[in-house]
Formats: C-alpha cells, sequence, structure tokens
C-alpha cells in the first residue's frame, strides 16, 4: 500500500507486465505517478518489469482480474489492459480472453467507481473486424463475425466498450477508450503470432518468412512510444467515446517482409501459406479524431522503430540458418 501522505497520483495497469502495460508502466512513473501493476502471466512476462523492482512507486500484484479485484489505495486512474492479444494467444486462450474482455472490464470499472478513478479502456482495431470501410473511422459500427474463430476477441472488445460507456453514462465514471492499431516496439513476445516479432524472429534465424494468403493484405504499424503517448494524452482529456491510435502509413504484408528481409540482410525469402479464417484484409487508422481532440500524431519513423526492434531481438534469437 503507497503512503496517503504522497500527492502523487494512483495508476493502476491491468496487464501490467504485458507490452504495452510495462511500456504503459514506465510512461506512468516518468509522469510522476505511483502504479500498481496486475497480471496473472498468462502472456504478461516478469522480464519486461524487472527493472522496477526495487522501484518505491511501483508495486506488483499477481491477479487475474477476471475475479474481483480488491485494493486498500486510493487510486486515481485504472488502466485496463489486461487481456491475450495475438491470434495465437485468444486461440490458445478463447475463455480467459472473453473473460478478462467481459469480467475483467466488469472488475475494473467497478473499480474505478468505487475509487472515483478515471477508467482507461485499451480497446482494438479488431472491434471493426474484416472492415468494409477503409480507412477505419470511430463511427464505423464495423463487419464481425461473431462466432468465428477470432470473435472471442472481437466481440469481448466490443463487449468492454459498451459496458465502459453504460458505465459513463449510468455510473458518471470518467471513461476513456483508446482502439489500437499494430503496434511494434521492444519487448513483444517473439513467438506471439503478430507479423513484426513473427519475421523479425524468422528473418534472423534465417528461416523463411511465412507470409497468409498472397500478402496483398494491408496492416499500419505504430511504434510504441507513439501509442503510449496517444494513450497518456487521451486519459488526460475530457473526451469519452473512442480514439483511434495508430499510424496510418499503411503496407502490404509482402511489403512489410521485403522490408523485414532489406534491414536485417538476411537471405530468407517469403513462403506463402493459407490465409486464415476472419483474416482482416485491410487495416488502416483514420487519425483525424486523435489528431483534432488530442494534438496527437504518430513522430517515430518506421524505418527507425523497426530497426530498434530488431536490435531488441537480436539478443533473444539464435544463429541464423546457413
Amino acid at each position: 500500500m503507497f503512503s496517503r501522505s504522497s500527492t502523487s497520483p494512483v495508476s493502476v495497469v491491468t496487464g501490467g507486465a504485458g507490452f504495452l502495460g510495462s511500456h504503459l508502466t514506465d510512461r506512468l512513473l516518468t509522469e510522476g505517478h505511483r502504479v500498481v501493476g496486475l497480471d496473472n502471466f498468462i502472456t504478461g512476462n516478469s522480464e519486461n518489469i524487472g527493472h522496477l523492482a526495487g522501484n518505491p512507486n511501483y508495486r506488483f500484484v499477481r491477479q487475474d482480474v477476471s475475479n474481483f479485484i480488491f485494493l486498500p489505495d486510493d487510486i486515481d486512474f485504472v488502466f485496463h489492459l489486461a487481456s491475450p492479444a495475438s491470434p495465437i494467444d485468444y486461440l490458445e486462450h478463447p475463455i480467459p480472453t472473453m473473460k478478462v474482455g467481459a469480467l475483467g472490464t466488469h472488475n475494473a470499472l467497478g473499480l474505478a467507481k468505487a475509487k472515483g478513478a478515471t477508467f482507461f479502456l485499451a480497446s482494438t482495431s479488431e472491434s471493426y473486424g474484416d472492415p468494409l470501410v477503409h480507412p477505419q473511422r470511430e463511427d464505423y459500427w464495423g463487419n464481425v463475425n461473431p462466432i468465428g474463430p477470432r470473435g472471442v476477441y472481437d466481440e469481448a472488445k466490443r463487449f468492454a466498450e459498451a459496458l465502459t460507456m453504460a458505465y459513463h453514462r449510468y455510473h458518471g465514471v470518467d471513461t476513456k477508450i483508446i482502439r489500437i492499431f499494430n503496434t511494434y516496439g521492444p519487448r513483444m513476445r517473439l513467438r506471439d503470432g503478430r507479423v513484426v516479432p513473427a519475421f523479425i524472429g524468422q528473418a534472423l534465424t534465417g528461416e523463411p518468412l511465412t507470409v497468409f494468403g498472397d500478402g496483398s493484405q494491408t496492416r499500419s504499424f505504430c511504434y510504441v512510444s507513439d501509442l503510449i503517448d496517444g494513450m497518456f494524452k487521451l486519459v488526460m482529456s475530457d473526451f469519452h467515446e473512442p480514439v483511434n491510435i495508430g499510424n496510418p502509413r499503411e503496407m502490404t504484408i509482402k511489403e512489410f517482409g521485403e522490408h523485414i528481409i532489406r534491414i536485417t540482410g538476411t537471405h530468407s525469402e517469403l513462403e506463402y501459406r493459407p490465409l486464415p479464417v476472419d483474416d482482416p484484409k485491410v487495416r488502416q487508422p483514420d487519425i483525424g479524431r486523435a489528431r483534432s481532440i488530442l494534438g496527437w500524431e504518430p513522430k517515430v519513423d518506421f524505418e527507425e522503430g523497426i530497426r530498434h526492434t530488431i536490435e531488441y531481438f537480436r539478443s533473444r534469437v539464435g544463429p541464423a540458418k546457413q
């Protein structure tokens, strides 16, 4: 429990040992917050928060937030980031994915309500499904298959958004909703199934880069520091409806693979496999709302960000095949 004599704000971060949760924690500590991190390590990693050991402004609690959350502290902000967040994760853990999106969001909102805290929901561009509108604006309702293999994640996040707005309208909770587009950077798990760590890991070990479909599907990649900056600006705003945060620079998966081959200097080639069910064909954020309301837009160039990410992974993979 933190001292009640301090005037520094207290923030709770669910999923605090995850890729984004750990980077958000670092930013909050830099901004003078005291942080309580919650994680059950289904997909989180203690290495992501190891550098915080002994920090008097940080406390970690191992907990599944799908169960009731009790914290004695006065709390100013609740950031709800807990969830499996890659296709491999939510296909391997479909029920925990739905539970943390439903029960976990309910518990985190209940904590915010009880403490009079601001609530921040990390939602996703997957709420748009396989979109029929391009680029995706926040007023687009999406094209989601609720019973497909990806539906456990998509619908969990859509439910979380609906519940968040219900708490805002009915209980008067100060809520914020971010829709996160593809984000990359250090601390991603090498084998989490997402294209950035997959391609980098394959390139660094001299393996073929696995491209699903013909590689014409598009993604837009945002470096993690830009994403975290958008998160912080949103939670400090007075805006309550969803806001897209992502980099609008769009490229095909094939183009992305070619960039990874070039930058790593690998001799790997692209290897094509069948496209998974319900895999989105396009993904590009319209960030007009973030620009006008938050004054936010991405700053880190793709080439710079991807080189930082590659260097992070170099020490985590074995030698390339000859």
